[in-house]
């Protein structure tokens, strides 16, 4: 059990310091993965950026994912899912529409004039506060790749058996802290667990980027 977040992340950097020292960007997918990423990124002294993700929902039932998108205009869709629930072309873009308007938003409030992280080369670790399926980590893991990442490491305090042998598939290396079972839900495994707001994402990232132009100086 992970008292909050700022636990949660301090314990998982903990179990990635062999990357200490090494060329290291720390991506956290907003927004509950950000605060953990920040403990993380000071952690291993690396630079903290998000990597924006969203989820495609069904249409009329948005909470039902047939897909997700990530920036860079990366799309995993679930075609089994898009046939079984006989969703259009017209219907598939206009959602996909949608959910690209406000992907794009967030990735510019969120880092407020900071440029994206250069990934290439570089060794990237994709943070989460838990990962249950792991569709959105999968796909955030094909954006660090098409901006040239070297090396992809998926990073959580918590996760399902299932979502670790599927994002493996996909990862150099999945890391958590936990692997509990049976599990039902990210929030049964932290004792604060409330709502990350867009502020706390854009506070984490403006202190990551206060921290890194200290230690610069």
């Amino acid at each position: 059990m992970f008292r909050n977040r700022i636990d949660a992340g301090r314990r998982l950097s903990d179990a990635l310091l062999p990357l200490r020292g090494r060329d290291v960007v720390v991506l956290g997918l907003p927004r509950g993965g950000v605060p953990v990423a920040l403990e993380v990124a000071r952690g291993l002294g690396a630079p903290l950026d998000v990597i924006v993700v969203r989820k495609l929902g069904l249409p009329g039932q948005p909470e039902l994912a047939m897909g997700a998108i990530a920036e860079g205009g990366i799309r995993v869709l679930d075609e089994a899912v898009v046939r079984a629930a006989g969703v259009t072309r017209t219907q598939l873009a206009a959602v996909e529409a949608a959910e690209s308007a406000e992907l794009d938003r967030r990735a510019r409030e969120f880092r407020d004039g900071r440029p994206a992280a250069d990934l290439t080369g570089r060794t990237v670790v994709i943070v989460d506060d838990g990962v249950a399926t792991g569709s959105t980590a999968r796909v955030a893991c094909a954006a660090a790749r098409s901006r040239g990442a070297a090396r992809v490491i998926v990073a959580t305090p918590v996760a399902s058996e299932g979502a670790v042998l599927n994002l493996r598939t996909v990862a150099d290396n999945v890391v958590a802290v936990s692997v509990p079972r049976p599990f039902h839900a990210v929030g049964q495994f932290y004792t604060d667990f409330r709502p990350t707001s867009d502020r706390d994402v854009m506070t984490a990232l403006s202190a990551a980027s206060r921290w890194r132009c200290i230690r610069r100086l």
